[in-house]
């Protein structure tokens, strides 16, 4: 099922190093390029930039390659919390989670070639028309819908582009997108509840952002496809390119001009320095890229002296605008019990014919895009995601979703705010640059974050009501969320007052190197990616949104690492 990726692709003659190929390569052998990441934006950037034969290219990837277990699509919850999570908690916060111990929220990311594309739910999904005319209109030319949807299309492989509409999606790109092979038939049902509701089922990357639909997902032939398998496996025998695994980044070093000269990173429990000819490009994604800035003394001044980094260029935007989808579980019971166990039947269902249900998510793979009364319908802009949690095989590791409470199943709909007013900010925790950040994500911090929140939850509860719905027998579970007991159950307050105690955030974290013009305060990159203030520095990663998506992150970053590499062919053309 894994084609093996070493710590160093072939390629580079080595033979003058002797004993110590390594150190010889880290220490004294220069690449024109340094990718910082290897996730769902770097591992794009550097597939696409060796694909120029002149150019070469180092890929340094804190963590190790995919295990295998990754590739099966029931097993997507399994990998949370492992070794190849960097198990990320926030600090604690005011509005949010405010029953998790310390009222802390954890956000697990991932820590794997391949990024947290190796152990999220694989949903393909590129956000609203409006979500990139307004990038362009915060001051960001080139960052239109019409002037980007050229680059998801240019990734895409899509196994159904017949029935998607047209003109909106691509084939023979390496990344194959597709349904899953299996379907439960609640899915279906859920379609046919929501046409009740007023939503048709559509293609939601398609002409309209609104509806509902089982989604197309990265995997191929019943197995995920990360971005480590669908960008750099192909590239594996390219003389130029090579990738450096358990290589955490400390710092980017700079000459007396602010011109990146060199990356230093740990490997094996040593430091060691790689000098760059051209640029780095950080795409460690909205949590490790403004710490690699913070950590190489770019960031603003005050919090930089104040843990003792030398400063290198006071950009007081880095570790600003951070912010994340966030949301709320709720959890029904349904009369159905049919499930099928991990047995041989199963497993070889699976094994031989990448099929049954093992090879999807169950319910996870129909989504909603729906409108509150807070959305304006005039911009097929809708404001809360609608996931959905349940039917997965017996032997994934599901918590709730999926389980059996009594003679019945649980199912969780989850809506989610994809356009939160609220922001936070990250800084450093200490000098030592490999410390995990103090992460402030201030959630629901702004009132308009609750209400939508709160109607998303309405209109679940309501969705299990109908027709199509009746025969599951849907049965909201009334168990009152601890802190919130004093309150009448399902009344606003009460609703309110369970978001905040049991928040859900969404790993779709963004906005911590945000795009924007030069009289932009909170602006770290330009509108071509480039690092202002610095000379050779571009990041390429969900960091530099300006505004999250409406909608899962995975495509968007992997769009963002296509723009980037054509931004450096273009300055590197001559």
């Amino acid at each position: 099922m894994r084609d093996e990726i070493g710590s160093i692709m072939p390629g580079r003659d080595l033979s003058h190093c002797e004993s110590k190929p390594l150190v010889c390569l880290i220490d004294i052998v220069g690449y024109d390029f340094v990718v910082i990441g290897g996730g769902s934006g770097g591992a794009t950037v550097a597939s696409r930039l060796s694909e120029e034969s002149r150019f070469s290219v180092l890929l340094l990837e804190a963590g190790l390659d995919e295990p295998t277990g990754t590739q099966i699509p029931s097993f997507f919850f399994n990998f949370l919390g492992s070794d190849i999570d960097w198990k990320y908690s926030t600090e604690s916060e005011d509005e949010a989670c405010l029953n998790k111990e310390d009222r802390k929220c954890y956000w697990p990311r991932g820590k794997v070639l391949g990024g947290t594309s190796v152990m999220n739910g694989m949903t393909y999904m590129r956000g609203s028309r409006k979500d990139y005319d307004d990038w362009a209109r915060l001051g960001n030319p080139g960052w239109s819908y019409d002037e980007v949807l050229p680059y998801f299309i240019k990734s895409e492989d899509n196994a159904q582009v017949n029935d998607m509409d047209y003109g909106y999606h691509g084939v023979g790109g390496p990344l194959t997108v597709t349904h899953f092979p299996y379907h439960p038939p609640l899915s279906h049902a859920l379609l046919a509840a929501g046409k009740e509701m007023g939503y048709d089922a559509v293609d939601l990357n398609g002409r309209s952002h609104t509806g509902f639909m089982i989604a197309q997902t990265t995997s191929r032939n019943g197995s995920r496809l990360s971005t480590a398998r669908a960008f750099l496996r192909p590239a594996r025998n390219r003389r130029n390119l090579h990738v450096m695994l358990n290589s955490t980044v400390t710092r980017i070093l700079f000459d007396r001009n602010k011109k990146a000269v060199g990356v230093e990173f740990e490997h094996d429990g040593q430091l060691h320095r790689v000098s760059v000819d051209k640029e780095v490009v950080i795409s460690g994604g909205a949590v490790n890229s403004p710490q690699i800035l913070l950590n190489s003394g770019v960031g603003p001044r005050e919090e930089l002296e104040a843990v003792g980094v030398p400063l290198v260029h006071d950009l007081p935007g880095v570790g600003r605008n951070l912010h994340n989808h966030v949301a709320y579980a709720i959890a029904f019971t349904i009369n159905d019990t049919d499930t099928t166990p991990l047995n041989w039947a199963t497993a070889m269902e699976y094994l031989l014919f990448r099929d049954g249900l093992m090879s999807g998510t169950g319910i996870s793979e129909v989504t909603a895009m729906i409108n509150t009364k807070f959305a304006d319908l005039n911009e097929d802009h809708p404001d809360i995601q609608l996931i959905f949690g349940g039917y997965l095989a017996d032997c994934s590791e599901t918590g709730m979703v999926g389980e059996k409470k009594g003679s019945n199943r649980v199912i969780l709909i989850i809506p989610t705010l994809l356009h939160p007013k609220s922001r936070g900010y990250l800084r450093l925790r200490s000098n030592d640059p490999l410390a995990k950040p103090m992460i402030f994500p201030k959630y629901l911090t702004h009132p308009d974050d609750v209400g939508a929140l709160v109607e998303g939850i309405k209109f679940s509860v309501a969705l299990t009501k109908t027709e199509a719905l009746k025969k599951y027998g849907f049965a909201l579970d009334r168990t009152p969320v601890k802190n919130c007991e004093h309150l009448k159950f399902g009344c606003d307050a009460y609703w309110e007052c369970a978001i905040k105690h049991e928040t859900a955030p969404e790993n779709h974290q963004a906005g911590s190197c945000k795009m924007g013009p030069s009289d932009d305060p909170l602006a770290v990159v330009d509108h071509q990616l480039r690092v202002r203030g610095i000379q050779g520095v571009r990041v390429a990663d969900t960091s530099i949104m300006p505004r999250v998506p409406s909608g899962n992150t995975n495509a968007p970053a992997i769009m963002i690492g296509e723009r980037a590499a054509d931004f450096i062919k273009r300055a590197w053309s001559g």
